[in-house]
Formats: C-alpha cells, structure tokens, sequence
C-alpha cells in the first residue's frame, strides 16, 4: 500500500512539473539542422566575383588567358568586408576559382595561379587577404570553387578529379573557419584545356563524386553549409534574379535534382512533401554582369531596387545572395557601394516600429493553457517563442486590436520553423467600417513572409489560417509603413 501511494504520489509530482514546463509541439518529420537554422538567419549574403574575367572584360573565361593579365594594383579586401557589413551583409563568398581555372590562391597543384601573376610579384594570396579581412570585421567567409575547369588539360577525366579534390582540401584547411562552400552547375563545353581546344561533355549526373566531395567538406568544414542544386545544405532558387517563387518551400526531394541538371521550377517553389530541407537561396548581381565591366554602370541597381529583391527572397522564405564585383584596381566601385548602403537605411526604417509590438493577441484556439503557447507570443519580437494551435487542429484565427489611426502597408509573419514548415494557407483582414475585409493572402510562411500592400488603417486585424500540414503556429507577426525608398509594390 505505501509502495503504491509513493507512485501516485511521484506521478502527481511529474504531472505538476509537466504542467509547468510543458514540451513543445511536436516537430515535423523534415525540420532544420542547427546550422540551417542559423544560415537562414543571416538573410542577406554577398558574393564577390573577382578573377581573371575582371581583366579580360569576360563572363566566362576559355582557360588560356596569361597569369600576366592579373593585376589588381589597389586591392582592398577590406574595404569590400566594410561595405559589406555597412550594407547589412553577414557573409561573404569569393571566386576563389572560376570556370577559366585561374586561383586567387597559389594552389601546389597547378601553374594557372595568382603565384605567377604580376600581383605581389607572385607572392600574393587574395584568398588569405579575404579570409582575414572577414574575421576581422565579423563577417562570415565563404568560398567557390567551380567544378568546372577550362583550363586544365585532364577536364573531363579521372585525373582532373584528383586535382579538384586536392585543391578543395587546399581551400578548406589553409584559411580558417568557413560557414559556405559554393558548387554551381555550369559543368562542360568548350576551352583551352591544356591547349587541346575542343568541347569536352560530361556527364552531369554522374562524372563529379559529389557524395565524396561532400564528405570532404564536413569533415574539414563541419560548419559549413554546402550549396548546389542539389543542396544538401541550400539550394539554388532556379534563377539568377534573386527572386523566389510566392510559394517557397524548404523542403525538397533531393531525389530529383543534380547538380546541373535540376528542374528550375521545382527549385523555385520547393516540395510541400520533400523529404529533406534545403534552404532556397537566390542570387543576382548588383550589375548587369556577374564580374566587372565599366560597360554596366549604367545598370547598378538602385536601393528601392535592392529592397524590392529583399522583399521577393527573404521575404518569401530564402536568402538573398547579391553579387559585389570588384573593379580592375581591386575596389568595390563607390555606386555599388552607395546603392548597397543606402538599401540597409530604407530596410532599418520600415522595420524599425512594429505597430502591433506587445499587442494583446486572442486565439481561436491554443495547444494548451500554458503561456509558453500564448498568442501574445506572436508580438513579443521574440523568434524563439511562439504560439500553437490547439492539437490535431489545422485552421486557426488570431486577432488584435490596432491603432486605427496609422496606415499600414508591410505585414511580416514568422513560423517557428525549428518545428518544420506548417502553415500552407493563410490570409490578413482588416476590421474596416463595412466589416472585415481581406487585405493580403499567402501559402507557405516558412522563416519570413513579407507582404506589400497599399496603405490601409483599421480598427482590428486578424490572422485566418486556413490549412497545415501539422500544427500550425507563428513566432512573430508585425505591421509596419513603408519608409522612403522602400515604395514598390
């Protein structure tokens, strides 16, 4: 008798305690790793696309260009980091190796280096000058290595594959920590190759070990995100204009893409019922062209520009991955630099005031009674906490009273997405003098959704989410006005 009133006794106690420290909801089967989590919150990322092209007036190198033409007589590696930062940048990636083969780095491996161009008598390594500069400024570092190479004679053999993964581990031991490994698509044609000058096929689904080459980034970069069309860790969004699709899922089927060889719509969109999670990352260049050329500065986009593309990536649930190219001298050029800081200022004063900030919230329903699932929780500003629809539920309204006073015409909503992708459809309405009326609809949430509208006041708003896949919950929700610059809709 004592022995089971001793049970019952503990069993009420662990009950209490469940109570009062209530688990989570529970998580979906495809959820981020730590690393994904902490990628995505970077939200905006730099390329840097500086190489033999910048002195050849090129996009894409053949390979026989001279180790001579390399000359970049004011390079400032630093000066890229600090408009990077001053520009909202949390990371940057270098071209440490383009398709026309040429090393920013004195690879052991090949003579197509900067070890025999004019830069530092021979005695340069922008790879280092850059690796240093980010950690000195805080700036995460990444690196490219084109897969694809025309100048190296054995393109296309074994042999070439030996070399590229001992330049890799080149990459990945001798520059400190990187948080991103960049492998592109663009794999076969024509080049120099050695001097054979001739096109060279390959086959895109088989001739790179990616799994290999994968593995060897991990375990000399087990902080590193790896990008490809085929992820594992990011994924191309399926094109080069920074834009994601309305609907972006971070799930994908990674059974049905390659790299090179990857249907563009479906990484656009992501897989609703993908298998794994691969954050959609959508870069474009700041110019016309992806390296330098005097020829586009007439094509630099502007701040509003820049803002709208901040609102079609990061705003539909990727990140966004602007290029930065340097000029001949080794500068970023003062417009690039100018557009890219003036983009931040628009973006920090839209969102500086959440007009809803610590709003008293009401839920159709909730996961439990406790406070760790308050609909209060979605104006706290806070992402790690979030409210929860009640179990086995999959539609829910939440609903707050708003200054009717101020117009409004940015909406930001959240998911905590360490529980997997939920929300599938949703819309906004406002409470107006006729009734309530819909001002703004979506599908997937994800990370971040950011909607445009024209601008509107009421005296009530109200979340209605209409579908899920599990759950649905939110960790954040805003509504803000637009600064100056910030006016596409």
């Amino acid at each position: 008798m004592k022995t089971l009133f001793l049970l019952l006794f503990f069993a009420l106690l662990q009950s209490a305690a469940a109570q009062k420290n209530p688990s989570d909801i529970p998580a979906n089967k495809v959820v981020p790793s730590q690393k994904q989590l902490d990628y995505q919150s970077l939200e905006v990322v730099g390329f840097v696309h500086f190489n033999m092209n910048t002195f050849t007036d090129k996009e894409w190198g053949y390979g026989d260009e001279s180790p001579t033409l390399f000359d970049p007589k004011k390079l400032d590696c630093e000066q890229w980091v600090k408009a990077a930062k001053e520009g909202g940048f949390k990371e940057l990636i270098l071209t440490a190796k383009h398709h026309d083969g040429f090393c920013l780095w004195p690879s052991a491996y090949t003579e197509h280096s900067i070890k025999n161009s004019p830069y530092k008598n021979g005695k340069g390594d922008i790879v280092k000058e850059f690796t240093e500069a980010c950690a000195k400024y805080g700036i995460k570092a990444g690196l490219y290595l084109s897969p694809w190479d025309r100048n190296h004679a054995g393109y296309g053999t074994p042999a070439y594959l030996t070399y590229y993964k001992n330049q890799l581990r080149e990459l990945l031991t001798n520059y400190g920590k990187l948080t991103e490994v960049w492998f592109d698509g663009a794999n076969g044609g024509d080049g120099y190759y050695g001097g054979a000058k001739e096109t060279r096929k390959i086959d895109k689904k088989g001739y790179y070990p990616w799994e290999e080459i994968r593995e060897i980034v991990y375990k000399l970069q087990p902080g590193a995100s790896i990008f490809s069309d085929a992820g594992p860790d990011i994924r191309w969004i399926g094109n080069e204009r920074g834009i994601a699709g309305e609907t972006c899922w971070s799930m994908l089927d990674r059974s049905k893409v390659a790299v090179g060889d990857a249907d563009q719509d479906y990484l656009n969109t992501g897989d609703f019922y993908g298998t794994s999670w691969v954050i959609g990352q959508c870069d474009v260049s700041i110019r016309k062209g992806w390296f330098f050329h005097t020829a586009d500065d007439e094509t630099v986009k502007t701040p509003s520009q820049l803002v709208d593309l901040y609102y079609r990536s990061v705003g539909r649930n990727a990140v966004f991955l602007l290029n930065l190219p340097p000029n001949r001298d080794g500068l970023f050029a003062d417009k690039d630099v100018a557009s890219l800081k003036k983009f931040k200022e628009i973006l920090d004063k839209t969102f500086k005031e959440n007009m809803v900030a610590n709003a008293k919230v009401t839920a159709s329903n909730q996961y439990s009674g406790d406070a760790k699932f308050s609909p209060a929780n979605i104006t706290d500003n806070d992402a790690n906490s979030y409210w929860a629809a009640a179990k086995d539920k999959r539609q829910a309204t939440l609903e707050m009273a708003i200054d009717s006073t101020k117009k409004f015409d940015r909406i930001l909503l959240q998911e905590p997405i360490r529980f997997g992708q939920r929300i599938a459809s949703f819309d906004i309405q406002l409470l107006l003098p006729g009734g309530w009326q819909t001002i703004a609809s979506g599908t997937s949430i994800g990370f971040k959704r950011l909607l445009r509208i024209t601008p509107i006041a009421g005296s009530k708003i109200r979340i209605n989410i209409r579908d899920a896949n599990n759950t649905p919950a939110l960790a954040n929700f805003g509504i803000y006005k637009a600064s100056g610059g910030d006016t596409i809709l």
